[in-house]
């Protein structure tokens, strides 16, 4: 399949209903990157549904979504820590930018911030600086970015730390927490997000049917994941990625026991170190006793 040639799936009307037939566990979710790569890569519908969403936007409001950075179908990750974010280009006048986060590597802002900035380094040779496209990047992580503040959907723009005004509304940061879909707001759920997010997190076919029923979108999407998980090429490749997790996960196991046991560690020669404290203090008290005993002059009776 092409790089730059990727089908869209058909229309609605031509696409078998391979949805109606999936049944029991969902073996591949859809918080393998991998698989949310080629999902919103080969069907421009669910990606348009899906960027509607995040953005509170209408349907008419999106003209055109273009994948700017597609990966070739089935064809092999070389490296470990590949990227499988997705770049998007809509209406022609702002940049987007997805990507799916599963495990915590403790750098997300400035991770994120790097991309943002990158992304908006994006005038063409001549143009003036009034030409720059908008930046936006969306990340969705199956963790809390900020524990003391959990927040389901998140944005974050440039602000006057005094009076909140904005500085440009060209540069965007947003955040999906996957892990707590309890606390969408109103407006979160009026816009499909958190429909969304449950279809990302779903274990079973039968929890996808439900959720489909309530979104166009989604049941599209969920009928091309159907078909895109009995390819070979494309289910070998989310196996891949899904043993890259283990392993990642693995390690964090392993960091976080040795950083347990180090902490330990510490604690108990914390403590060692307090007694012996203590026991310099006693001696240091013994000392100034003996010194003044020995000060004293002797009296003979």
């Amino acid at each position: 399949m092409d790089k730059t040639s990727v089908p869209s799936g058909g229309s609605p009307a031509q696409r078998p209903d391979y949805l109606g037939m999936a049944k029991g566990p969902v073996v591949i979710r859809l918080t393998n990157d991998y698989l949310f790569h080629v999902l919103l890569q080969y069907d421009n519908e669910a990606l348009k549904g899906f960027i509607c969403a995040l953005l509170r936007l209408k349907a008419g409001q999106v003209k055109s979504v273009v994948v700017i950075n597609p990966i070739e179908l089935g064809a092999s990750i070389e490296a470990k820590d590949f990227i499988l974010d997705i770049k998007v280009l809509l209406n022609d006048r702002a940049i987007i930018n997805l990507e799916l986060q599963v495990i915590n590597q403790h750098n997300w802002p400035e991770r994120s911030l790097s991309y943002l900035c990158r992304a908006f380094d994006n005038l063409n040779p001549g143009e003036g600086y009034q030409m720059v496209k908008s930046v936006i990047h969306i990340g969705l992580l199956d963790f809390t970015l900020f524990p003391q503040l959990p927040e389901f959907y998140a944005t974050y723009q440039l602000l006057n730390i005094k009076n909140h005004m904005l500085y440009s509304d060209k540069l965007q940061l947003s955040v999906v927490d996957l892990t707590h879909i309890d606390l969408a707001t109103q407006e979160d759920m009026q816009h499909g997000i958190d429909r969304w997010a449950a279809f990302f997190k779903a274990a079973t076919w039968e929890e996808i049917k439900m959720i489909a029923q309530r979104d166009e979108n989604i049941a599209k999407a969920a009928n091309t994941i159907c078909k895109l998980s009995q390819e070979d090429k494309i289910r070998l490749q989310c196996e891949a990625r899904e043993d890259y997790y283990r392993s990642q996960r693995d390690m964090e196991i392993y960091m976080n026991k040795q950083a347990g046991i180090i902490a330990e560690r510490e604690r108990v020669m914390a403590q060692q170190e307090g007694k012996i404290a203590q026991l310099a203090e006693l001696l240091s008290e013994k000392d100034s006793t003996i010194e003044a005993l020995k000060a004293e002059p002797m009296s003979f009776s």
